[in-house]
């Protein structure tokens, strides 16, 4: 079966919006490099030394691949919001998933989703008591931390909207808290935890 060539570098399908958005389509004549966009779907900036003219030949052949497998994997899940392990689902996972079906393939298949479900609310319960009772060193320590996470990616900087800081934020200061009754404990308890109950 012939393939038919691709007449630009954008694919349609609605399903990957956040590689197309990678692709920018300025008017012909243009270089690679104004034609690729500076910040990657993850939102980390390519590097100076970045081969603008090599991943638009590669994404122009690639985002066909990527099409197929987005179509596969909306087969596959078909709206459903969990995912039954089976032999087909660890073929598709090892050749990939779809950005737009990380976040429900890696919760399902963590165990992340049944455990949520499970304990509806959990998390926020825990932020609302950790903010009440926390421990200052903890948040200090957080705070000077938190500029220094991924500088290189535009979604933690301050000046984005919206800043992913204050959600990382929140979920340190809600796990760095101990929590003997579900097992967490922070690491300075850990250090000492480990030698009294290591057989």
């Amino acid at each position: 079966m012939e393939k038919k060539p691709m007449k630009e570098n954008r694919v349609r399908s609605p399903q990957l919006r956040s590689l197309n958005s990678t692709i920018i389509c300025p008017p012909s004549g243009s270089s690679a490099r104004e034609r690729v966009h500076s910040v990657d779907p993850y939102g980390f900036e390519r590097l100076e030394d970045f081969d603008y003219e090599s991943y638009e030949e590669l994404m122009s052949e690639y985002l066909a691949v990527l099409t197929r497998r987005s179509i596969r994997w909306s087969k596959l899940l078909q709206g459903r919001g969990r995912l039954e392990k089976s032999i087909k689902v660890k073929r598709y996972v090892r050749k990939g998933v779809p950005n737009e079906h990380r976040g429900l393939i890696w919760m399902s298949a963590s165990g992340a989703q049944e455990h949520l479900e499970r304990n509806p609310g959990y998390y926020h319960s825990l932020l609302d008591t950790t903010k009440q009772q926390h421990d200052p060193k903890l948040v200090d320590s957080i705070r000077t931390d938190l500029n220094r996470t991924v500088p290189d990616n535009v979604q933690f900087r301050k000046t984005s909207s919206p800043c992913l800081q204050k959600t990382l934020y929140n979920v340190l200061l809600a796990y760095g808290t101990p929590q003997p009754s579900c097992g967490l404990l922070s690491r300075h308890e850990l250090h000492r935890w480990v030698p009294h109950h290591h057989h």
